[in-house]
């Protein structure tokens, strides 16, 4: 069983930028074919947030971050990563990115196989 983690959560303040970072916990490579990125919020369930395909060549956002965040990978490294521009009170949220087998994007959280622990962020204004 592939097991994520991530890493490059924290506490910042409006208007701030962070970068998160998800690769497999074991070091090891692992098959994929779409990683993604989930939020959730204190009382709210898990949301969809973006998700890339391993060529890079198909991305989506959800559209509350469309503009401020990036999604991208390192095939090499079998990394992640969720740079997160202009954040807002509201974006504060634990992250989780995923990983999967399946050959086109999904935003629903049985498309991915492989989840990590998440990662704490916090915006403050």
């Amino acid at each position: 069983q592939v097991r994520l983690v991530e890493s490059g959560g924290g506490l910042v303040q409006t208007g701030d930028s962070l970068r998160l970072s998800c690769t497999s916990a074991s070091g090891r490579t692992f098959s994929w074919n779409v990683m993604g990125w989930f939020r959730q919020a204190p009382g709210k369930e898990r949301e969809f947030v973006a998700t890339i395909n391993r060529r890079g060549g198909n991305i989506y956002y959800v559209d509350s971050v469309k503009g401020r965040f990036t999604i991208s990978t390192d095939n090499a490294k079998n990394t992640v990563y969720l740079q997160m521009n202009s954040l807002k009170p509201e974006d504060a949220a634990v992250y989780y990115c995923a990983a999967g087998n399946r050959l086109v994007l999904g935003r629903r959280r049985y498309d991915y196989d492989y989840w990590g622990q998440g990662t704490q962020v916090t915006v403050y204004s």
